[in-house]
């Protein structure tokens, strides 16, 4: 080797090295929403400790609903993230090389329907002909398929606008929109500021999910990262379900939204990190079913192929 070149490898090396001699930490990318016990070990911090330990650290990265995180997934920019039961599905049909690794217990309630507070729309029926704005491919949007279903509609019956959370509610506000599917914490807020009217949440129609999903070549390289985090989020998940007036606190100024709105979210969410199980997923295979039956995805998939499997 010349000299030059043993130089610029010596400088490459250092620039590697930290002060206290040890190697530069891999980053571990969480992509997040705000809402759910995600954003919890967010604030509590605990998570970045015990991977510092093994030389990894945390970035978070935040996105505004759950396609826009698993898109961020599918080019590379993030390893890690947590959406409902549709992202995955609409990301999988789309090529995405991503594994489901665990999920919370439903939470029906935490997503709905809503109308204007002095709207005349009073049963889901009523939504025949009219304008519902929600987030494309989000699990709202089988929430939607499903209220639609019951009400004795089908899912063309009415006019699906597709806008992000912020958007929708700009929509809903200035009533271009006649109706607003959406969740917590945006629901919350949406019914304590503007006090919009649930006419149907997710009870006895869906199960909504939360699910925690990888990028399979991260799961791969990095099992025990993923089965830390795992740890962490059960570990926030059991704090939270016995002190929620305190994970509210933790919110609220992360969510930048007052505490009695964040009281109602938090106590709408599920807690609870399990695996995958075989009854979970043959749910979500039956949503992936019904989301290509009605040309949403432009494929059938199986959902199978994306649990994730680690070694014991």
């Amino acid at each position: 080797m010349s000299l030059r070149k043993w130089i610029k490898h010596s400088v490459l090396a250092a620039s590697l090295i930290g002060l206290s001699g040890t190697a530069l930490a891999e980053e571990f990318r969480i992509g997040f929403q705000k809402y759910g016990t995600f954003t919890i070990l967010k604030a509590r911090g605990t998570l970045e400790p015990r991977l510092k330990a093994l030389g990894v650290d945390v970035r978070w990265i935040e996105f505004p609903a759950g396609p826009q995180l698993l898109e961020g997934l599918n080019v590379g920019s993030i390893d890690f993230g947590t959406v409902g039961e549709a992202p995955p599905i609409f990301a999988q049909a789309a090529g995405a090389d991503l594994l489901y690794v665990a999920n919370e217990p439903p939470a029906p309630i935490s997503e709905a329907i809503v109308v204007p507070k002095h709207s005349n729309i009073k049963r889901v029926a009523d939504l025949k002909g009219k304008r519902v704005v929600l987030n494309k491919g989000s699990n709202v949007h089988y929430l939607l398929v499903k209220a639609l279903e019951k009400a004795g509609l089908k899912y063309t019956d009415v006019e699906t606008v597709f806008l992000p959370p912020a958007d929708a509610r700009a929509a809903f506000e200035r009533g271009a929109v006649d109706a607003w599917v959406i969740w917590d914490p945006f629901l919350a807020a949406a019914e304590k500021q503007i006090g919009a009217r649930i006419l149907a949440d997710g009870k006895g129609l869906v199960a909504n999910h939360q699910f925690f999903l990888a990028a399979r070549p991260y799961a791969a390289k990095r099992p025990d990262v993923i089965k830390v985090l795992l740890d962490e989020l059960d570990k926030t998940d059991a704090w939270s379900s016995q002190n929620q007036k305190q994970a509210s606190a933790l919110l609220a100024p992360v969510l930048g939204l007052d505490p009695a709105i964040v009281d109602l979210a938090v106590a709408r969410y599920s807690y609870g990190v399990t695996p995958v199980t075989d009854k979970v997923a043959a749910e979500q295979q039956k949503i992936a079913d019904v989301f290509y039956a009605l040309k949403l995805i432009p494929k059938p998939i199986e959902i199978k192929r994306a649990l994730w499997k680690p070694q014991s």
